[in-house]
């Protein structure tokens, strides 16, 4: 679609002029004069942008903006000079035709007029082009036919208006506003099911599931019509199949007939490429298996490119369920012995994976593993524990996974263990919550009619946003913007509709969500600390206890309102162990650790970083806490291929944004180390490394993250490699 702008360039070349006075416009204006068109006039900016101008981005945003007004303008019955002036019309009608939620008609006509004048033109400059062209082409509502029908702040206000529908009316408004403000000054993202579908006609709000399955062969394809259900809805998954037998284990008492865990992944892989998402994307699963399991090497092999195509599952994503006492056998160049879980069960009378060390250095898992060693009945494959770390390795070069699970200090930091235990992460390696299977209690046939019972299991749900470091440490808003996420987060559960009941219901009780920071980066080379420095790990440790604090009080805050979760009594936040094993000492965690006993915890689990790298460049900012790949490049998508500069890049931060792949690792590991202290869940961490590192750096660099306290580290990449990022957790 053209827009004709010939009547409007003078007044837009007379705004540009004036918030660009730096800039030479002229031939620009010349271009835009040319073609006739606010797209291509966009597209004609970013022929100037380079490292030098990076405020070109701006122009071309500008640009693209009025092709989007105008093209809303035709859409709207009512038409004003303001496009905004028609919101509320606008609602109502989309209502109307079923593109909008029905629970929206809860606000009057008066209601909708006074949000409309709470929409803010002035906002809508703070995008960059490759922001503003990201939310448009991904998020931004459309009609049955595919024509724009919704603006960028109008997308923010109908988020605020679906997240706080049910909140009582007589603050449902001033919280909207709140909601509203958070969002457009683009302090926070929330999770791209949630960007894309609030307020939507049928729309799933959560990012990831996970999901825990039996070893019996209804509970597996149970699991596979669960996960389609997930995936067709937009959820990310990972699903735990440490349970299931090993290949030439017994069934029914009869030797060496069990297939194992390859042929039950081939039918996730399948679910993965066949569930596509409305033609979008497909499936995103990610399989974890404990690295004790006798199918551990066919596992390792499942992704790589030449071998038995039999045995591979390109479309997974794999995950090791690692217990400390591995990388002790690692370090020492030990025996590591290999099991099958269901003889386990049989010979031994416990399940293996169902414990783990209580302390470091200590505890039920170790103990229950030299029992198994020490039995002699029990069949077992010994090899060098180093062995089978080459093998991750030599994977992760080639594919960027396995994703490595620090098992015993995920559940160690549990705030939750007095219910459960976590076995696996999710497809982002970012939340760790109580796992268990659903098991079918009974089948009956009466009266014409198949009736179905289930005991439902703890099938994970997480609900993610994430805060603008340096944008909301900068402006110094950050409690101010974690009281309203919260509480944003907490009405996506109860405002969501999940297919999968038991996802329902551990959603209700555990009421968890996963708050993130994206543009560490960003942040760093504004304060103008290099990444590669002890000043930087200092900061990590002061900015996120920070952050915890505000969480945790937000939640508080909110139970004291509406209540704690369902499984508050006995948790760590109760009995206060939560605050003891994080050394929380100072007056005022002493005086929240009170409060949390007192009135309890709204939630319970709440912080998850996340990778958001599609949100955080729709924020203008560097992506979770990660370096950033490089200061100037190409954003490349099917349709176009548009310039990025770094954040803020100037004279001043341009030696502070020292690439990935030049930073020593070590830096990294260490800096998120001292952040994990302050997230309860887990964070999405990656490990850069150049295509010739020597296998003893990348294994060093493994034994520090789990020395660090690290519970998860995700992707490898190495520059021979490129990998795609989960876009449910963006957030």
């Amino acid at each position: 679609m053209t827009v004709l702008i010939k009547d409007s360039i003078v007044s837009v070349e007379t705004e540009l002029r004036k918030s660009f006075p730096h800039l030479e416009l002229d031939q620009w204006v010349n271009n835009l004069r040319e073609h006739h068109s606010w797209e291509q006039g966009a597209l004609q900016a970013l022929n100037y942008l380079d490292v030098d101008n990076p405020d070109w981005t701006y122009v071309a945003a500008r640009s693209y903006l009025l092709f989007l007004r105008e093209q809303v303008k035709e859409s709207r019955s009512n038409k004003t000079e303001r496009v905004y002036d028609t919101f509320a019309g606008m609602v109502i009608e989309q209502i109307d035709k079923g593109i909008y939620d029905s629970r929206l008609q809860s606000y009057s006509l008066t209601e909708l007029e006074k949000l409309s004048q709470i929409l803010d033109d002035k906002q809508d400059e703070r995008f960059t082009y490759i922001g503003l062209k990201t939310l448009a082409d991904r998020y931004l509502t459309k009609d049955f036919s595919g024509r724009l029908i919704e603006l960028p702040q109008e997308r923010w206000m109908i988020i605020a208006m679906m997240l706080m529908v049910n909140e009582p009316e007589h603050q449902r408004l001033a919280l909207i506003k709140e909601s509203y403000w958070a969002l457009s000054h683009l302090y926070m993202t929330v999770a791209t099911p949630t960007l894309a579908n609030a307020g939507k006609k049928d729309g799933q709000l959560s990012s990831c599931f996970i999901d825990t399955v039996e070893d019996d062969l209804r509970g597996i394809f149970d699991s596979c019509t669960d996960a389609a259900t997930v995936s067709k809805n937009g959820g990310g998954l990972g699903v735990y199949l440490g349970k299931i037998r090993a290949k030439g284990s017994s069934i029914r008492g009869f030797q060496n007939v069990s297939s194992g865990v390859i042929p039950w992944m081939k039918q996730l892989n399948n679910v993965a490429v066949s569930v596509d998402q409305l033609g979008q994307r497909q499936g995103a699963i990610a399989v974890y298996l404990d690295v004790w399991h006798k199918d551990i090497l066919a596992f390792l092999d499942a992704k790589l490119n030449n071998g038995d195509e039999r045995q591979r599952t390109h479309d997974l994503f794999t995950a090791l369920s690692i217990p400390d006492v591995f990388m002790e056998a690692v370090e020492a160049r030990d025996s590591w012995y290999l099991f099958d879980p269901h003889e386990v069960r049989e010979k031994m009378g416990f399940s293996l994976e169902d414990s783990y060390d209580e302390q470091p250095g200590s505890g039920s898992f170790r103990e229950r593993y030299h029992l198994c060693i020490e039995n002699v009945a029990l069949s077992r494959t010994e090899l060098p524990a180093i062995e089978i770390m080459k093998r991750v390795m030599m994977s992760q070069l080639e594919t960027g996974s396995p994703f490595m699970f620090y098992r015993d200090t995920a559940n160690r930091l549990n705030p939750n263990r007095h219910q459960g235990m976590i076995y696996g992460s999710n497809l982002c390696t970012e939340i760790m919550q109580n796992m268990s299977a659903t098991h079918i209690l009974e089948e009956e046939l009466e009266d014409g009619k198949i009736t179905i019972t289930k005991e439902p299991g703890d099938y994970v749900v997480c609900n993610l946003s994430s805060l603008s470091l340096a944008t909301v440490m900068k402006d110094e808003v950050l409690e101010r913007v974690v009281q309203i996420q919260v509480r944003m987060l907490d009405n996506v559960i109860d405002i969501n509709r999940l297919e999968v009941k038991q996802a329902q219901q551990t959603n209700q009780k555990y009421r968890a969500i996963g708050l993130g920071t994206y543009g560490w980066h960003h942040y760093l080379a504004i304060k103008g600390i290099r990444w590669e420095s002890e000043e930087a790990v200092q900061e990590v440790e002061t900015v996120y206890e920070r952050i915890n604090q505000a969480v945790v009080k937000a939640s508080i805050n909110l139970a004291k309102e509406k209540g704690a979760y369902p499984a508050f009594a006995g948790s760590d936040w109760e009995t206060g162990d939560y605050f003891t094993k994080r050394q929380y000492t100072s007056p005022e965690w002493q005086n929240i650790k009170d409060e949390a006993k007192t009135h309890g915890l709204r939630n319970g689990y709440l912080m998850a970083v996340a990778p958001n790298a599609t949100t955080s460049l729709i924020a203008g900012s560097t992506a979770s806490i990660d370096p950033i790949f490089a200061k100037f490049y190409m954003e490349e998508k099917k349709n176009y291929r548009i310039p990025v500069v770094a954040p803020d890049l100037n004279a001043n931060t341009t030696w502070l944004y020292k690439q990935a792949h030049l930073i020593d690792q070590q830096w990294s590991i260490k800096q998120n180390g001292r952040r994990q202290r302050h997230v309860d869940q887990g964070i999405s961490f990656n490990i850069y490394v150049p295509n010739n590192v020597k296998a003893k750096e990348l294994l060093d660099l493994h034994v520090l993250a789990w020395k660090e306290g690290l519970k998860t580290t995700y992707y490898v990449r190495s520059t021979s490699t490129s990998m795609e990022d989960c876009e449910s957790c963006s957030s």
